[in-house]
């Protein structure tokens, strides 16, 4: 149900640039990874009926890794956030729902990130809508940093979604992505704390409360 279109590391990934500060991108705000976050144009026709709903789950929109769960700056070591999404999808008749879905995500390694390569794991779920979870993927994200603090990947998926009769339409399901993260990085992520890491200033022992 589930399939990939998976770019090259040289397409995928953009690290740091000359003039950004050394520090940026190991926190989790927008403005830490300030980066171009275009995304491919998805090819588009009329449809039997709309398109299901796609979107980032909150709880796992970001990957942020704390040495001992202890939310300090010293202690973060490889995090991520997804940045941005788009989606398409094309059905007539009694085809079955084909949604293509673009999304970007950003990268950073804290102090405590042990080398230049880490793999990311993220989950693609197809629910029928405000019920029961009809089929759940798992995918790796292998990223080189390359010396830099931070890379960006451009994520594609596939989804293909059967319909039992033409009267159904997209609208009875949804698409989530997420990071496969632990209970306590999802409790981080619901507090709404997050890191900002700006270079020369002195480290925070805390994250900020949003």
């Amino acid at each position: 149900m589930i399939s990939a279109a998976a770019p090259s590391p040289a397409e995928a990934q953009q690290r740091e640039r000359p003039g950004q500060s050394p520090g940026q991108g190991t926190g989790m705000e927008e403005e830490d990874m300030a980066r171009p976050t275009r995304l491919g144009t998805l090819r588009q026709r009329a449809n039997a009926g709309p398109c299901p709903y796609v979107k980032i789950l909150y709880d796992a929109a970001r990957y942020v890794e704390m040495a001992d769960n202890r939310p300090a700056l010293a202690n973060i070591g490889y995090t991520g956030e997804f940045q941005g999404i788009r989606s398409g999808c094309s059905y007539r008749g009694d085809e079955p729902i084909r949604v293509e879905i673009n999304a970007l995500a950003n990268f950073g390694r804290g102090a405590q990130a042990t080398g230049d390569q880490h793999t990311y794991r993220y989950w693609v779920a197809v629910t029928e809508r405000n019920t029961a979870v009809l089929d759940k993927q798992y995918f790796d994200i292998p990223v080189d940093f390359e010396g830099g603090q931070t890379a960006s990947v451009e994520i594609e998926r596939s989804v293909v979604i059967p319909r039992a009769s033409t009267t159904v339409s997209g609208s009875n399901f949804e698409i989530l992505l997420g990071f496969e993260i632990t209970p306590e990085m999802a409790e981080f992520n619901r507090e709404g704390s997050r890191f900002r890491v700006n270079a020369g200033a002195a480290a925070a022992t805390t994250p900020p409360a949003q």
